[in-house]
């Protein structure tokens, strides 16, 4: 697989990312770590699907406990961490924070071996960056003292993310095919707190099901096996600052949705998000095949 081919391969999960909220929204009122558990358990069995008729995949899950550790933790917790946030601080401020993680990735892989971080890429990391916080501006309402630990979580999330996706670089011998177990053991994880934190609220339409599956199947299941692809042989800087479409393509998707309201300042994030994105990418699109 060529860097290009793989790059391409992690986009496709900045894409799955982009229907979360819309998803999330359509399950109706699961509670936060029930739903987590509920997904994550689809999603690592749509890895293990993947399995069948490749007799050695199973292999993949005898793993160092460091890489369990920088796989579950990178899963569990991220998404521990930004359900605190959102328990606490407003969804805007903490949204804000927590996608600073894409910039981060861009920081944080000119420590990789062989990598090497050019001005265009933090220039379209920042671009990336400013056109968030414009696309959150218009939703700040300020928060009260109560809202720190949430916005604290929020920003510890970040470094978290940026963290586990770099790390998966560092671990590029390991199989995409451990990212099931990864999975696997969020669910459970998340079922544990479930069960100590939250009251069971099942689905309770069909709709809100196929929801809770296509979350499992897509944005918490594919997508993570897409990025592992694409964090360990695709370009980590164009994929860092790609990342900043998330919340673009997520505003968009709501909007289709009815579920919010077009805007001047949504435009404006667009273009620099999307300017952003192609000047990271400058060495991909340009490359002469």
């Amino acid at each position: 697989m060529t860097p290009r081919t793989a790059t391409l391969i992690g986009l496709t999960a900045i894409l799955m990312w982009s229907l979360l909220s819309v998803m999330t929204v359509a399950t109706g009122k699961v509670p936060a770590f029930q739903l987590a558990a509920m997904t994550f358990a689809i999603g690592g069995l749509v890895g293990l699907l993947t399995w069948i008729g490749r007799g050695d995949a199973a292999k993949s899950l005898r793993q160092p406990l460091v890489v369990w550790v920088v796989g579950i933790g990178g899963l569990f917790g991220y998404h521990a961490l930004y359900f605190l946030a959102l328990r606490f601080a407003p969804p805007a401020e903490a949204g804000l924070l927590n996608y600073m993680w894409p910039l981060l990735i861009v920081l944080f892989s000119s420590f990789l071996p062989g990598e090497r971080l050019a001005m265009h890429h933090l220039v379209g990391a920042v671009l990336g960056l400013v056109g968030t916080i414009l696309l959150f501006a218009g939703n700040t309402t300020g928060f009260a003292p109560g809202a720190v630990p949430g916005l604290i979580a929020a920003f510890i999330a970040a470094f978290v993310w940026a963290a586990y996706s770099v790390l998966s670089r560092r671990l590029k011998a390991v199989p995409t095919d451990a990212v099931a177990g990864f999975c696997l053991a969020t669910s459970v994880l998340a079922a544990l707190m479930h069960a100590a934190l939250e009251t069971t609220v099942w689905p309770e339409t069909s709709l809100q099901w196929l929801a809770v599956i296509g979350l499992g199947i897509g944005p918490v299941g594919a997508a993570f096996y897409a990025w592992d692809i694409g964090m360990k042989r695709g370009d980590i800087r164009v994929l860092g600052a790609a990342s900043y479409a998330t919340p673009l393509l997520s505003t968009g998707f709501l909007i289709a949705a009815g579920f919010a309201k077009a805007s001047a300042n949504i435009a404006i994030a667009a273009i620099l998000i999307a300017g952003g994105g192609l000047i990271a990418a400058k060495d991909m699109v340009l490359r002469k095949r």
